[in-house]
């Protein structure tokens, strides 16, 4: 998402609102930890529009817990992230999940989540734990890379881009499309790899050669794969041009899963040295009007039962160590090595600076 992300979004079905029917109340106050007043019976999760998980794992969480899940879609991330610090106080539900490390300053920062410690965190490596206060727990990665055309690149017998010099090169120009970071998670990903990759000193000339090298722009992930992209599904429909494109490293077993007739190799493949790690999170909302099962959820988001779930419905990795992948994943995807990081201090420091300065640079 969000792997977000935004090709679960637009590849994957919504789950919408759930109706699991619930256990007796005597139940919901047991697995609330509290006996003395009645709980509700529902918690609400909202999230960006790339939320989605099977009903067979949501009716596991119903059948432990008693407490039925409804899923409230706030927009792409940014977006969600904004109505939450809008709304601080009096949440529109009890957890948010979606916010990742390129925005998590800007949300903890207007303290929208309260603190609580996940029971099984510590099957997550620490690496993932970015919040020492434990306002947000790391339920799953993915990397944000360039993406490009196997067809294209081998009907003209021109080696794919590989890391972020490539894409300079004159053989690439006119052929990148990428996401305003403004407007969109991917494209802020992406910029922030550009910004690590060269420095604080250095990623302003290197957009001005992506610049003159002929890059597009468009405002979302939808328009620039599905529309731009020349090796997705919907970007062949569309008769899209560009044959690389800001997108995930876990596109192409999507391409695979969602192929009509299915492929038995991915159409697309990953320049892995243009990477940056993106980590999503959930959090306890400050105000939530049921917290005890706003708790129940977040432990159940990092359970292995929903772990697993992710990587076919949301399209991301997961992060506790007991988790495993797909077929799709590991015989379609690829690992990343040595993906760009950053740390949320420094975005919070940066972001904003560097969004208006690449729109000088890049829209004027």
């Amino acid at each position: 998402m969000s792997i977000k992300k935004a090709a679960a979004a637009a590849l994957a079905a919504a789950i919408g609102v759930t109706g699991l029917a619930a256990c007796g109340t005597d139940d919901v106050r047991e697995a609330a930890g509290k006996t003395d007043r009645p709980v509700p019976k529902t918690v609400t999760l909202v999230s960006h529009d790339s939320f989605n998980a099977s009903k067979e794992v949501l009716a596991a969480f119903t059948a432990q817990t008693g407490f039925t899940v409804k899923v409230l879609k706030s927009g792409d991330a940014g977006e969600a992230v904004n109505k939450e610090i809008l709304t601080k106080g009096s949440p529109q539900g009890d957890v948010f999940f979606g916010v990742d490390n390129t925005l998590l300053s800007r949300a903890l920062d207007n303290g929208i989540f309260v603190p609580y410690e996940a029971k099984g965190v510590d099957r997550v490596p620490a690496a993932y734990r970015l919040d020492k206060e434990n306002r947000v727990t790391p339920i799953d990665s993915g990397d944000i890379c360039v993406n490009y055309d196997k067809k294209y690149f081998a009907d003209r017998k021109l080696a794919p881009p590989v890391t972020f010099d490539d894409l300079a090169k004159p053989a690439y120009k006119d052929l990148l499309v990428v996401e305003n970071p403004e407007r969109s998670s991917p494209g802020l990903g992406f910029l922030l790899g550009t910004a690590a990759q060269y420095g604080d000193d250095g990623w302003q000339d290197y957009w001005k050669k992506l610049r003159a090298n002929g890059v597009k722009t468009v405002d979302s992930w939808e328009l620039a794969y599905n529309q731009e992209f020349s090796g997705s599904a919907g970007g062949k429909q569309a008769k899209g041009d560009r044959p690389l494109v800001v997108s995930y490293a876990s596109s192409p077993p999507v391409e695979v899963l969602y192929g009509e007739p299915q492929p038995k190799v991915a159409p697309t493949g990953v320049s892995t040295g243009t990477c940056f790690r993106q980590t999503e999170f959930a959090g306890l909302l400050n105000g939530a009007k049921n917290p005890e099962g706003g708790k129940a959820l977040i432990d159940f988001l990092i359970s292995r039962t929903f772990q697993e779930d992710m990587p076919l419905q949301m399209f991301v990795n997961p992060v506790a160590k007991d988790a495993a992948l797909p077929e799709l994943f590991t015989k379609h995807g690829v690992v990343v090595d040595k993906p760009q990081t950053m740390a949320p201090e420094k975005i919070a420091e940066k972001r904003d600076a560097w969004i208006q300065q690449w729109s000088s640079l890049v829209l004027k």
